[in-house]
């Protein structure tokens, strides 16, 4: 059965360090038509508000990704026994115009969607997830949403701007891209200007789970509650790699400490297993500041879970 379908190249027929430099080694071609899922990069850091370097993330990500097997030996998970899946490359976004690159993106993502493939996103900065979630209302009407972040990012403006990283759930909530009520926030920390910060979701219906609810414990009770909060429709999930410690994945623009440990991060993921996902995004790697690769790598893995819990995965149990 999974010689119907495209196979990552395994490392016993290509050395882990040769082959293509595509997610998993994986096929590439162009455009998404008759996959049922893809990867797709946005490199891409021109709505960042600290450290740059997030343009370079889909290809560091791609590189790591190289240490992946086909089949999740923990969940039993085997996508390309079922799935269809490929690399289709890289949005070629505008690096000098952050509205031109945004409008490009959202009709990038536009004909993925429209070809029924369900995309996971190599980012690229936040910024990113609201031309995509505008590319899937067309299709889908607005989604549920599992967000993992040490942010809310649902800043008004930055310095007068209201399209930038910071931004991007404020103007899905007004824009009628999200529901509020099938929404959650997963690991927010840090200091902030005001309370509004975190209230403001919890104004719009959102679920928010603070990081510090989540220290020394699984977190597979709280993913049954994610379930029923966000289940009824299609679902979209946004994985910001600062949702976890920088101990973690220091490879990012704004760490925050005290975040989810990788393998909470395993554990909010997997706990989507049954949700009608259509789609997801892993998106703040900096490459620059991760010169062990380590960010880049917890990113790919972070990305094979997504697979493995999209809709119609087979499991060998």
């Amino acid at each position: 059965m999974a010689d119907q379908f495209n196979q990552p190249l395994g490392g016993n027929d290509m050395p882990r360090f040769g082959g293509p430099a595509t997610m998993m080694r994986l096929p590439s071609q162009q455009g998404a038509a008759g996959l049922d899922a893809c990867f797709v990069g946005v490199p891409f850091d021109i709505g960042t508000s600290n450290r740059a370097g997030t343009r370079h993330g889909p290809r560091q990500i791609r590189a790591e990704s190289c240490l992946l097997r086909p089949y999740n030996m923990t969940t039993r998970a085997a996508p390309f026994d079922s799935l269809q899946v490929a690399d289709i490359g890289d949005v070629p976004v505008n690096p000098f115009n952050l509205l031109d690159a945004v409008r490009i993106i959202e009709e990038h993502f536009d004909t993925i969607v429209a070809d029924g493939c369900k995309p996971l996103t190599l980012g690229g900065d936040h910024t990113i997830t609201l031309p995509i979630l505008r590319a899937m209302k067309k299709k889908y009407g607005p989604v549920g949403l599992v967000h993992v972040d040490a942010h809310a990012d649902i800043n008004d403006s930055m310095f007068g701007e209201r399209i930038a990283h910071g931004t991007p759930f404020r103007r899905c909530v007004e824009e009628g891209l999200i529901d509020g009520q099938r929404t959650v926030q997963i690991g927010l920390r840090g200091s902030g200007y005001t309370a509004e910060d975190f209230d403001w979701p919890v104004s719009q219906g959102f679920r928010v789970v603070l990081a510090s609810d989540c220290w020394n414990k699984s977190l597979a009770p709280l993913m049954e509650e994610v379930r029923e909060k966000v289940r009824g429709g299609p679902v979209y999930v946004s994985f910001d790699i600062d949702g976890l410690d920088p101990a973690f994945a220091p490879g990012t623009g704004t760490p925050e400490i005290g975040g989810l440990t990788s393998a909470q991060g395993q554990e909010i993921l997997r706990g989507c297993r049954g949700l009608d996902i259509v789609g997801g995004d892993l998106v703040e790697v900096s490459p620059p500041y991760d010169p062990s690769g380590n960010t880049a790598l917890v990113g790919a893995n972070m990305l094979f879970e997504m697979l493995c819990v999209l809709p119609g995965v087979a499991y060998r149990d």
